[in-house]
């Protein structure tokens, strides 16, 4: 057979004659490509390491400094002020080096180190310059003299800058005063507390003031001096990897495909196309891809952090009995198909270059023909990386250190990334579309429990009838990122890569690929046993989540920017005011914003139930919009104090850790620790706006993506605003607290929404009260 044959380089028998050596050309020339190709990735990488480590000048610029400084020797002027004869003198003397060529030597060494320090002096000049935040401050239209300065950064952001160009640049994270941060603190508990409570709160708090917390702060702004971020690592440490708990549900989330359309309903071609533009986005498959990046993420003058896309691919979460790691791996060639409980490892790469669309759905589609049932207890197994932490880390140990069981979850583990292809049909359909859709949401959080890999840092699901979805591990990175990757797969799928009149992706295929390899498990039944615990306590957290999705297309972000109000403060006063005629009462509310204007930057949360909120929400009938417009005001002062480094509850958090190593109890930051978000909510924008023409093609929109309730007495709310006419709800609770229904709740969203834009704008036409699940597009058949 074809690939039996490309097996072996080396086939050899012994003759009476000696040795007779045959070589396989074929498989020498695979070889040797694959070895270029790994020689060529190398080479990028050490290139773009020299460009980034000498932004924001270029390596070019080095020869251009040297080239004037030996001019000016033939000038007879001395621009080093003696320095490249100081230079001069102290060269080891050579007996067939000339005066001349001593000369030459000592000006190009004084050229090099007058280019580092020109370098130096830029890069901290920069790096002063994007410390400058007021820019996020200031009215609309109306910039400061000390701003318009600022877009002095612009000088010293060089050209062309790769994806991690400006790390080097980016300030680190400040630490808050104790000060501000109580004082932040007792304002935003204000309106949940009766004037008692409020009181006990505030002598505990100048009591953490006036004594432990100084102490406390001393540490951090040691470790702010001597780290890069102060918070990012102890949040990745004990916020992610030390949970316990299951992560599916409680930490992962999730991305929906294109809402109304399907690209192709093959499934196989489908993930041709996906896997292959995934591939094409990773860092390492094109160098010229890490431009695109940072075009993208600037969208300014002002870069972003990159960092957090370093373990986007070939990463996985290893479990621990005490805590968690997050493992990275190089350049993995392969990913790992799930189908029917089986495990698949699929080659992306043949002979040094990446398999075209078409050869990728011909793989994808043998493995979807593959007769082979799955090995005893191989199907079920992805269940222990869905239950508790501590079960799957002991049977990782037991039953995964050794032999084929190891080799095969290595397998997995150091995969780009992890596949599903998904035996069931998803997405908006049928005579009920928004039950399928909160079927869909469902489905791409934590499908059957065990047909998915949520240790892995992202999985890509592809269903039956064409529709995807991704899921994702949340220790590695936050959510902007995966959607940065997912708009770009996406939108390169349907608009660059396309489909043939048959729904087949384009291309011709080599028959002769080798087959995609069935991965082995010896599976014992005390590890069965364990799988089967695991998904009981999955099953059971599953079952649990009620979660309802709509697309709100009433009105969108183009006639709440006609009343001169953000659309994001907008939306949180709806969610205010929805959950206050809901419970009756105000709740603590998390809103995630992010702080990648610093370097390691990661998110912050915006409190968004404030005194002005709560304000506005009880005079509501009263002389409530000049109300709304403070509480929207003070909603978005917060969310600018939280990008720029002025947040409370991660200042809070590394305090309470310092506190935990000394070995001192706080009772004021154990009760802020303590206490639960029960309406957690988070934003998902479209980065990459470019790639989507949403005005004349408003059904390529995705649906966004979700996550889980934080608080089993709460919501989790995601949104999207997509073009001027559509924001799309993700709604999470459980079913478990009687105090809480998703579906209730999405209509009090709704309601909330409709009677902001009356109040703002009473004089224009009520918009029409049709159900959200009719879409203003067609619907997906």
């Amino acid at each position: 057979m074809a690939e039996a044959h490309q097996a072996v380089a080396f086939q050899f028998t012994v003759t009476p004659d000696g040795i007779d050596l045959q070589l396989s050309h074929q498989a020498l020339t695979e070889i040797y490509l694959s070895g270029m190709r790994s020689w060529k990735k190398r080479i990028v990488r050490v290139k773009n390491s020299v460009i980034t480590g000498v932004y924001p000048a270029s390596p070019s610029s080095w020869l251009f400094v040297v080239i004037a400084i030996l001019a000016t020797m033939y000038t007879r002027s001395d621009p080093s002020m003696g320095l490249i004869a100081k230079i001069q003198e102290h060269l080891p003397v050579s007996q067939s080096m000339s005066t001349q060529c001593q000369a030459v030597v000592s000006a190009v060494l004084f050229s090099t180190m007058l280019w580092l320090m020109l370098i130096f002096t830029m890069r901290l000049c920069l790096k002063q310059l994007l410390s400058y935040h007021r820019w996020m401050f200031e009215q609309h239209g109306k910039m400061s003299t000390t701003t318009k300065i600022w877009a002095l950064v612009r000088i010293f952001s060089g050209r062309k800058p790769l994806l991690y160009s400006y790390q080097g640049s980016l300030p680190n994270l400040p630490v808050p005063t104790i000060k501000d941060t109580v004082k932040r603190y007792l304002e935003s508990v204000r309106p949940l507390m009766d004037d008692k409570e409020y009181e006990r709160m505030t002598k505990l708090a100048a009591e953490f003031e006036s004594s432990l917390g100084n102490r406390l702060q001393w540490y951090l702004k040691l470790k702010a001096l001597w780290a890069s971020n102060y918070v990012s690592d102890w949040w990745e440490e004990y916020v992610y990897l030390r949970g316990r708990g299951p992560i599916m549900v409680n930490s992962n989330y999730y991305g929906m495909d294109f809402l109304y359309v399907t690209p192709t309903p093959i499934q196989a071609a489908r993930a041709g196309n996906s896997i292959h533009s995934f591939f094409l986005y990773r860092p390492t498959s094109t160098p010229l891809l890490l431009h695109i990046y940072m075009i993208w993420l600037l969208r300014s003058a002002v870069p972003c952090c990159s960092y957090q896309f370093e373990r986007m691919f070939d990463t996985c979460r290893i479990p621990g009995i005490l805590t968690d790691t997050v493992q990275h791996w190089q350049d993995s060639d392969y990913i790992v198909v799930y189908h029917k409980g089986r495990y698949f490892r699929l080659r992306v790469y043949q002979a040094g270059r990446l398999l075209s669309p078409r050869e990728i759905e011909f793989q994808i589609q043998r493995i979807l023909d593959d007769p082979s049932p799955p090995s005893k207890g191989e199907a079920k197994l992805g269940a222990l990386t869905a239950g508790d932490r501590i079960p799957w880390a002991k049977a990782r140990t037991k039953y995964f250190s050794s032999g084929v069981n190891k080799r095969s979850l290595d397998c997995i583990e150091k995969a780009a990334f992890f596949v599903t292809l998904d035996d069931e049909e998803q997405g908006m359909m049928g005579d009920d579309p928004a039950a399928s859709l909160d079927r869909y949401a469902k489905s791409l959080l934590h499908g059957k429990c065990y047909d998915r890999w949520f240790d892995k840092s992202f999985t890509v699901v592809y269903y039956k009838n064409g529709k995807n979805g991704i899921n994702a591990e949340h220790s590695w990175a936050d959510a902007p990122v995966l959607a940065h990757v997912w708009e770009y797969t996406l939108a390169n799928d349907s608009f660059q890569l396309g489909y043939n009149a048959e729904g087949h992706c384009k291309g011709d295929v080599d028959p002769s690929l080798p087959r995609p390899v069935k991965l082995s498990w010896e599976i014992p039944p005390e590890c069965e046993e364990q799988i089967a615990q695991s998904l009981a306590v999955a099953q059971a957290l599953a079952d649990d989540v009620d979660f309802h999705v709509f697309s709100f297309q009433e009105f969108g972000k183009g006639k709440v920017k006609k009343c001169r109000v953000s659309p994001d403060g907008f939306i949180q006063m709806a969610l205010q005011l929805a959950y206050f005629r809901e419970r009756g009462t105000f709740c603590l509310t998390y809103e995630a914003s992010m702080t990648r204007l610093f370097r390691e930057g990661r998110t912050e949360t915006v409190r968004s139930c404030t005194n002005e909120s709560s304000a506005f929400i009880r005079a509501l009938e009263d002389v409530c919009k000049c109300l709304f417009r403070v509480a929207s005001e003070k909603h978005q002062l917060l969310y600018r104090l939280a990008m720029t480094g002025a947040g409370i509850d991660r200042h809070l958090f590394c305090l309470y850790v310092v506190s935990k190593y000394l070995g001192v109890e706080s009772p004021f930051l154990k009760e802020v620790l303590s206490e639960p978000w029960r309406l957690s909510t988070s934003q998902t924008p479209i980065q990459q706006v470019e790639l989507f023409d949403i005005e004349n093609h408003p059904e390529y929109v995705s649906c966004g993506g979700g996550f889980g309730p934080v608080a089993d007495d709460g919501y989790g709310v995601s949104y999207c605003v997509l073009g001027e006419n559509m924001i799309n709800f993700h709604i999470s609770c459980k079913h478990s607290c009687p105090d809480t229904d998703a579906h209730k709740f999405g209509t009090q969203i709704r309601q909330a929404l409709r009677d902001l834009l009356k109040l703002l704008s009473p004089n224009q036409t009520e918009p029409s009260k049709t159900e959200e699940s009719q879409p203003k597009v067609k619907k997906e058949q």
